[in-house]
């Protein structure tokens, strides 16, 4: 046995009562699990005063670049994540090609930078994945974004596309399934992804019902008509006989305020009718995003070139401020834009550094401009390369969503920016401190069955989300008494405290609260000589021919 852990209060992912015994892990697996105070291995640690659980799956994640950019990823595996499901929003780096992969890391530098130097080496999902597998921090699975996939099929053009172009996306999408990638996300309040009506989300999604994936939307607004959005999304499911996983499912802004019942409701008719839906959130008020998200679609038509060419001509600002300001947006969820819920988080430019931890409308009076005139400048500077935080919603939503029986949990994290929102680095901490110790609005291991073993089943993962003999040995070991998360607004890159071991496959990428570095943890090393942060690798789902 490579390590024991002994006497661990075991939280399995079911959602069954705790029990205490030993667990023992080989080979990147858990080999047995037994009585407490009976095993015995190279290396024993006594888990008496911790909960052993699985490792957390961080079902909505934007970690494509940074987990490749910053190999040691402590932002996820310091809070006990071991899988990451990236490529969400519609809005990722594969497949490309060499145009399409430009824009993206113009458009979604907000999101995840574009480090100097980075080596963009792949073009297709098996690409993308192969990279992955090259060393990575935490396992990671991977969506087919429909926005990229629509970039490549039709451009950036704001209209249906054709009955070929279709054909062309229905085939990118059956590849990257064939790739390895679990399903397809997309983000139909982005471009270009809002472009797209139903029925082509039909199409796509009726691929991948066939080949056993599942459908990941960030649907059409979470403010004004939220829930005829959410309806579309159960539509394109019935209709494909696709499941459907809800992407940070929440109702924002003041017009929803208590409604998150009215969203309940209609999944549970709808899972009453036989659609198969799941959901993700995050335990935060305040959401996230690159800056230029909130234009109107026909703002962005044609690309962040084009975009760039609007911004810059007074008439056409002028009528992009009346949209936003008077009627609200597409891009801003329908809802008239209020500049004192958007705090700008991120800029690329020094020149903007002033700006950041400041509300637009706030920014705006000290500059003596009106708030759209600096929301425009801000957007020319930088290329539209800012993130912002959107403090829009409510704390009875976010209550009564994560007690919904097929939640799951997801960060929705960017990990870049001056300050990012903490929830990249403070999700999972967060549920177990504020909502299960402190609330009291989950039960221990109910929770932990949300941020493992319901997520797992989404999946399709075989072998993981369970503390089983023979499952993955992805672990974490907490203090249910310490376990706090303690990233903040103004402070958002720090670890949470209480969670003192994690593994990923079997090797410690945090060791007795220390995090594991190449080469310098204690346990079991791979074939490359690779042990702690690098010990995940890219997960491929199966899928049959269709």
């Amino acid at each position: 046995m490579d390590i024991a852990f002994r006497a661990a209060r075991i939280v399995d992912g079911t959602a069954a009562p705790e029990y205490r015994g030993d667990v023992g892990v080989r080979d990147g697996r858990i080999a047995t699990i037994d009585a407490p105070g009976t095993l015995t291995a190279r290396r024993v640690v006594d888990a008496a005063d911790l909960v052993l659980a699985p490792g957390f799956i961080d079902m909505h994640a934007h970690s494509d670049i940074q987990l490749l950019a910053e190999p040691d990823h402590l932002a996820k595996v310091g809070q006990g994540v071991t899988t990451e499901v990236l490529g969400q929003d519609g809005l990722s780096y594969a497949p490309v090609d060499d145009g399409t992969l430009e824009a993206l890391r113009a458009q979604l530098a907000g999101w995840n930078d574009d480090p100097p130097g980075f080596d963009w080496n792949w073009r297709s999902v098996r690409e993308y994945l192969d990279r992955l597998d090259r060393g990575i921090a935490v396992n990671a699975a991977y969506l087919v974004p429909h926005g990229t996939v629509r970039m490549l099929a039709v451009g950036w053009a704001n209209r249906p596309a054709t009955e070929s172009e279709v054909d062309t996306m229905r085939e990118l999408v059956a590849t990257g399934l064939a790739d390895g990638a679990f399903g397809l996300s997309a983000g139909l309040t982005y471009t270009p992804g809002m472009y797209a009506g139903t029925d082509e989300l039909v199409a796509l999604c009726e691929v991948v019902g066939e080949r056993g994936g599942y459908f990941s939307p960030h649907h059409r607004g979470y403010g004004a008509g939220a829930l005829e959005a959410y309806a579309e999304m159960i539509e394109v499911s019935r209709r494909s006989g696709c499941p459907l996983h809800l992407a940070h499912a929440t109702m924002n802004f003041p017009v929803n305020r208590g409604r998150a019942a009215e969203l309940l409701d209609l999944l549970d008719g709808a899972v009453a009718a036989g659609c198969d839906i799941s959901l993700d959130s995050y335990p935060y008020l305040a959401g996230a995003t690159y800056l230029s998200a909130l234009l109107p679609s026909w703002a962005a038509d044609g690309g962040p070139e084009a975009t760039l060419r609007r911004l810059s001509d007074v008439d056409v600002r002028e009528r992009i401020r009346e949209e936003m300001e008077e009627i609200g947006a597409d891009g801003a969820h329908g809802v008239p834009v209020d500049w004192e819920s958007i705090e700008i988080n991120g800029v690329r430019h020094a020149g903007n550094a002033h700006l950041v931890g400041h509300r637009v409308a706030e920014a705006a009076r000290a500059a003596g401009v009106a708030p759209a005139k600096l929301y425009f400048d801000v957007l020319v500077s930088e290329r539209l390369g800012t993130s912002c935080l959107l403090h829009v919603g409510h704390e009875d939503n976010v209550q009564t969503i994560m007690r919904h029986g097929t939640h799951t949990g997801g960060s929705d994290g960017l990990l870049v920016g001056d300050r990012p929102h903490p929830r990249a680095w403070g999700t999972f901490a967060r549920y177990l401190a504020r909502y299960v110790r402190e609330l009291g609005v989950l039960e221990l291991a109910e929770c932990v069955a949300h941020l493992t073993g319901q997520a797992a089943r989404r999946l399709r993962l075989p072998d993981r989300g369970m503390v089983r003999e023979g499952y993955a040995a992805d672990l974490v070991l907490f203090d249910p008494d310490t376990v706090r998360d303690t990233a903040t607004f103004e402070d958002p890159r720090r670890r949470p405290e209480g969670i003192p071991y994690v593994l990923v496959n079997g090797t410690p990428a945090i060791d007795d609260g220390t995090p594991a570095t190449d080469g310098g943890a204690t346990g079991a090393t791979g074939a490359t000589g690779v042990t702690g942060a690098l010990a995940g690798r890219a997960l491929r789902s199966a899928r049959p021919a269709g």
